[in-house]
């Protein structure tokens, strides 16, 4: 026995005489795992940040002819003016409305969807509602907007339906102000809802069958077996996704925006995105265009630590 614990200290001696490999070694060791990620690596560099430099603008009065170094310093001048400006405030307005529809109405779908999904027992049908589901997300939003445009416009198959129907008279889906926020909202959940189910999918798969069992055994019903084991199960995930949604809360998705909007929609549809576009690059205003895009990313930022502050507080893993 004293033999044995001699021989086990002689051992733990040994390893912790074991010279550490310098950083150089260990790098060469793994340089083949490095070079798959040199790749990403240099997409975020070159078109992330790097970029950021660029930020130094919203404290210069930027002029394109005397370039970043030699243009005036004028400070916070630019983010005073984004709350000095009622159209800015109209804006962030309207960008935080979009946010909280399509944080209401848009996020719980995919939810919903793998829960209906995961109740499928025949795995041929199952695969196949899943890739019906899935296929919208694979479209542009070019694509989606002229799909909606054909079927909303005035003459369009919606209004000569409701008219043959109803006798409804045409109505202006596409001009009139009311419907933007809806279209946006439907829109968004026609095309990701199916690509979200994804995750949630996966974190289903990942749920013991014997709570199941048990549950049964107990006498619980689907709608029990739901509520008790399935929706605690995917609570994680979706505290995760929930943040990083907080993340862009004012960003609202320039692409599908922008092809909405049109002179009739503007007062309604005009978002943080939209507004930086139109400001900074039509209208040359470079300065103020990338303050309010700084300011935007600074309260996602903000956001998303304080959200992920409170998600450890209740007891879940949030993403850092």
């Amino acid at each position: 026995m004293e033999n044995a614990t001699l021989n086990t200290e002689v051992v733990s001696r040994a390893a912790l005489t074991v010279p550490k490999r310098s950083l150089g070694s260990r790098l060469w060791k793994e340089r083949y795992c490095f070079l798959l990620l040199l790749p990403g690596l240099l997409y975020f560099i070159v078109y992330r940040y790097v970029p950021m430099l660029g930020n130094i603008i919203a404290f210069e009065d930027y002029s394109p002819f005397q370039g970043f170094l030699h243009s005036p310093w004028v400070g916070m001048k630019h983010f005073q003016r984004i709350f000095e400006d009622a159209e800015v405030v109209r804006v962030i307005g309207n960008t935080l409305l979009l946010f909280f529809l399509q944080t209401v109405f848009a996020f719980p779908v995919p939810i919903v969807l793998s829960l209906m999904l995961n109740e499928i027992r025949s795995e041929r049908y199952k695969r196949t509602v899943q890739s019906i589901v899935y296929l919208p997300h694979f479209l542009s939003w070019v694509v989606v907007i002229g799909i909606v445009t054909i079927f909303l416009k005035t003459e369009g198959l919606a209004n000569k339906v409701l008219f043959t129907l109803f006798g409804m008279e045409p109505i202006s889906y596409l001009q009139e102000p009311h419907w933007f926020m809806p279209l946006i909202v439907l829109e968004g959940i026609w095309k990701d809802s199916g690509w979200g189910t994804i995750i949630f999918l996966a974190a289903l798969a990942g749920i013991n069958p014997n709570l199941y069992e048990a549950a049964i055994m107990d006498g619980a019903n689907r709608w029990r077996k739901i509520w008790h084991i399935t929706l605690p199960a995917i609570r994680g995930t979706t505290v995760i996704l929930l943040i990083l949604t907080l993340g862009s809360v004012l960003d609202s998705g320039f692409e599908q925006i922008f092809l909405m909007l049109n002179p009739f929609t503007m007062e309604v549809g005009n978002v943080l995105d939209t507004f930086v576009y139109y400001k900074g690059i039509q209208q040359s205003d470079f300065s103020f265009g990338t303050a309010v895009g700084l300011f935007k990313g600074v309260v996602g930022l903000i956001l998303i630590v304080s959200a992920n502050w409170l998600a450890k507080k209740i007891g879940e893993d949030g993403i850092f």
